[in-house]
């Protein structure tokens, strides 16, 4: 899967030039020809964790785009959507090929991270997404926040939540301990409406009134949280004035549906006008967006992740907090996934594989890119142990950390990753995906030769088809059953 990792002797930040000459294959490139983004690389050069000075404990700023396709960034391959800021952050920090989100929709996929389990743990993570106020995360179950604020973390989070409604559901009943953003899967840009109609702008639990472009807002109250943040004193090892460690969850609805770009307020009233009269399909834009609009979007949200971590470096805490950057999914109907086949909603590569982006300055040389395959509930389990929080008694996690593969050498883990859908199952254990469609059909294929999945290898390889299927069937039955 991957060689054994190991500290190099870098010290500090490698510029680009640097790490391909010492890196090969591993090491990252601003912006990758169109379609060059590498699919897989069957054996890694040895990974490099930085050598300066030891950090404390990070801060961790943990930004989610919403609906974003694998290859939108230009860093990922795109040749028509330019993210400089986002290829910076690449190219300072570590670039992953072989990400996945935990599902393939909004909320399951928040449920995956937030919890650092299989959706199908939990009554909420069965709605795929959540559409009504019936299910959501239970307050009682221990979260990432949950767990950092409990090992002195302070804990926010910035924007879209989709993991139940008030009164029952809340990001501050589950850990968080300051919430700016909205309940909802979707909702309109300008007029704050979600799919039900309702009025979807909060402040803790209490309604805030700012009818101007969403990702704007989020993007000023997020910059405003981190100057709040800022270093009052201390060295460079993050002491002296600092406060304790904190957590961020920004999370963008951008590039999500309906398709409105700052300035397009003649098109959100038209939509939001539907909303309110009570058309459920309206935020949909069934009947809107381009690959033009499409595109303005993705690279609005660049911009504004420029603009935060801009405020994070004013604020002196850049080195010290470990930034990350992903897709909730796959991209939707103006995406550009390619080589990957399927979109949102599918197991296929393109509804689950995401673009992702780590930096840490102070433990992690930039320059470098990772082929190894992984999933959202990894990252939970690695930002507990970078913050030293354990997971809570009886409810173990099933992502595995990646600490020792980014910073101590160490191989990364080797296992099966999972997903469930209604009417569809994949598993991937090394290159091998099985793989079954709403169609009732088991597929195999061999993502290092194939990442598009059309050669499909069940007939050639029963046994190993039948290796996979058993074990993706043994997790399952683990698992809370669709009603």
């Amino acid at each position: 899967m991957s060689a054994a990792l190991s500290r190099r002797a870098f010290g500090g930040l490698v510029g680009t030039s640097a790490a391909t000459a010492a890196m090969g294959t591993s090491a990252a490139t601003a912006a990758p020809a169109t379609g060059t983004a590498a699919p897989h690389a069957p054996e890694e050069r040895p990974f490099r964790a930085g050598t300066g000075r030891r950090s404390r404990r990070p801060n961790i700023l943990f930004i989610l785009g919403d609906d974003l396709g694998w290859a939108d960034l230009s860093s990922f391959g795109s040749d028509r959507i330019r993210t400089p800021h986002l290829d910076a952050l690449a190219r300072e920090g570590v670039r992953f090929t072989q990400a996945y989100a935990g599902s393939a929709t909004c909320s399951p996929t928040r449920f995956s991270l937030y919890t650092g389990r299989y959706p199908g743990r939990t009554r909420g993570g069965l709605a795929e997404p959540i559409a009504d106020r019936s299910e959501g995360l239970e307050p009682g179950h221990p979260t990432l926040a949950s767990l950092l604020r409990d090992a002195g973390y302070d804990t926010a989070l910035i924007g879209k939540w989709h993991c139940g409604y008030l009164p029952d559901y809340s990001p501050t009943k589950s850990g968080w301990n300051s919430f700016f953003g909205n309940f909802g899967g979707a909702l309109e840009y300008y007029s704050k409406l979600g799919l039900g109609g309702e009025y979807d702008l909060y402040e803790g639990d209490a309604e805030y009134k700012d009818l101007r472009y969403y990702t704007r807002v989020l993007t000023e109250r997020a910059v405003d949280h981190l100057r709040g943040k800022g270093r009052s004193g201390g060295d460079a090892e993050g002491g002296g004035g600092r406060e304790e460690p904190w957590l961020l969850n920004l999370n963008f609805t951008t590039p999500h549906w309906p398709w409105i770009a700052e300035g397009d307020e003649k098109d959100a009233a038209r939509i939001a006008k539907r909303v309110a009269a009570g058309d459920s399909r309206a935020l949909r834009h069934e009947d809107g967006g381009s690959l033009e609009k499409y595109a303005e979007m993705v690279e609005d949200l660049d911009r504004s992740v420029g603009e935060v971590l801009a405020a994070l470096r004013a604020s002196g805490q850049e080195r010290d907090t470990l930034v990350f950057f992903a897709s909730d999914n796959g991209g939707e109907r103006w995406s550009y996934q390619w080589p990957l086949s399927g979109a949102k909603a599918s197991l296929q590569e393109g509804g689950i594989r995401v673009p992702e982006i780590v930096r840490w300055p102070a433990r992690l040389d930039g320059g470098q890119v990772s082929h190894v395959p992984h999933y959202s509930p990894d990252w939970t389990a690695t930002l507990l142990e970078l913050a030293g929080a354990r997971p809570a008694p009886g409810h173990p996690l099933d992502g595995h950390s990646l600490a020792g593969y980014l910073l101590r050498g160490e191989r990364a883990p080797e296992r099966d990753l999972f997903w469930r859908v209604r009417g569809e199952r994949a598993l991937r254990r090394g290159d091998w995906k099985y793989y079954r469609g709403k169609d009732g059909t088991d597929h195999l294929y061999d993502l290092s030769a194939d990442p598009r999945e059309l050669a499909d290898r069940a007939a050639a390889q029963p046994e190993r088809l039948a290796r996979l299927r058993a074990a993706w069937e043994k997790t399952d039955a683990g698992l809370l059953p669709y009603a």
